[in-house]
């Protein structure tokens, strides 16, 4: 059964547009990505939302909730922004059972070419295959549960409660 992947957007997906000296949304990179790390899983990409994760509503995170409890993958990887990553991880991991679920996203995005996307997919695909059933944060080749992680906005990187 193929891996389920749903994109969110996050900094993972975002784009620099030089003009406006602004970030914004074009499409996923994730099809690049998996391309360019010579992927041979199996998945199923779907494309959820393309969305900063500090303007994500209680709306889109039930969305993210109801596509993980309805896919018939047992293995799920979300992609998603840093900044709010731990609160639809909770939101998943109080409502979803019996599932592997991964969520990941970059500190900089994949365009810049100095991102740490593409390590972190890397990172996440090889967590969902291993690890039981439940919720999970995978970033910088780290792995925390969904109830005991949060970012650390001063170092920018995830660490336990």
């Amino acid at each position: 059964m193929p891996i389920r992947i749903f994109v969110t957007g996050g900094t993972f997906d975002k784009e620099y547009n030089e003009l406006e000296g602004k970030l914004y949304f074009k499409d996923s990179h994730l099809q690049e990505m998996l391309t360019l790390g010579r992927c041979k899983l199996d998945v199923a990409v779907r494309t959820l939302m393309m969305v900063d994760s500090l303007e994500m509503t209680d709306a889109d995170r039930s969305l993210i909730v109801d596509q993980c409890r309805k896919a018939h993958e047992e293995k799920i990887l979300i992609t998603h922004g840093t900044d709010t990553m731990d609160v639809t991880a909770r939101a998943l991991g109080t409502e979803v059972t019996g599932k592997t679920i991964v969520l990941t996203g970059a500190m900089v995005p994949y365009k810049f070419g100095s991102s740490d996307g593409l390590f972190n997919l890397g990172s996440a695909l090889a967590f969902v295959q291993v690890l039981p059933h439940g919720v999970y944060i995978v970033m910088n080749g780290r792995v925390f549960g969904w109830d005991n992680v949060r970012k650390n906005r001063k170092t920018g990187v995830f660490e336990e409660q």
